[in-house]
């Protein structure tokens, strides 16, 4: 079952990261051509892409509900991408650093009320921080040493993976709570986010976060690439 879930995945995910790569081309493009676009071209793109996400997400779902435990510690990324992982993803304040770095023309309303967002989420991450905690100690008999990193970092080692059945239901079901919950507080960060942006700051900010993406996940793989071929 586990490696028909990885396979199923891994499929979707190449297709989902070939269409990335196209949503990056019209975003591009779209931003080169800021002032000749129309209001109800931006809108239908930057739709698009959010529905992208909602694609990701949804698949994403199916695998949590059929084994929790390989969203820890996923197969189908680099080492690199698992680096970054908060359970089981992004961190939401990964979101703010984007917007800073990337737009210079936000209006003080704008940097107000995002501060007051930022501040609100990461009291969420902490709660989300402690939850794990408290399923890390719960667990102190099996073999999860290396189960929550700094800052709430999720990883799963591939011995505790081919233990699956010594997993408690009730564990994998708090698991699955979690990131449940983790990706409800990404997405909803990053749309609320969205809703306090122009329409132009938008599509500057997706152009950022599918280029941030793309750069790791290619780093990531020839990375790996390279360590296979000096072992």
């Amino acid at each position: 079952m586990t490696d028909a879930n990885v396979a199923a995945f891994d499929e979707f995910l190449h297709g989902w990261i070939i269409r990335q790569r196209n949503y990056l081309d019209e975003l591009l493009s779209a931003q080169q051509q800021q002032q000749e676009l129309d209001d109800s071209d931006r809108r239908n793109l930057l739709n698009r892409v959010l529905y992208h996400y909602g694609q990701y997400y949804e698949e994403k779902s199916k695998i949590a509900h059929q084994n929790i435990l390989l969203l820890f510690s996923p197969p189908w990324f680099s080492s690199l991408e698992r680096a970054f992982l908060w359970v089981a993803g992004f961190k939401p304040g990964l979101t703010f650093q984007l917007v800073n770095k990337t737009l210079e023309d936000l209006s003080e309303d704008q940097r107000q009320r995002l501060s007051e967002l930022k501040q609100e989420t990461k009291m969420k991450e902490r709660e989300l921080n402690d939850e794990l905690a408290k399923v890390h100690e719960s667990m102190a008999g099996l073999p999860l040493v290396d189960m929550i990193r700094s800052h709430g970092r999720v990883c799963l080692s591939r011995s505790f993976m081919a233990e699956e059945g010594t997993v408690p239901s009730t564990v994998k079901e708090t698991l699955e709570n979690l990131v449940t919950n983790a990706d409800t507080l990404r997405t909803e960060t990053a749309l609320r986010v969205v809703q306090m942006l122009k329409p132009a700051q938008v599509l500057n900010f997706f152009v950022a976060v599918a280029q941030l993406q793309l750069k790791i996940r290619s780093l990531g793989l020839d990375k790996d690439a390279q360590s296979e071929n000096q072992g």
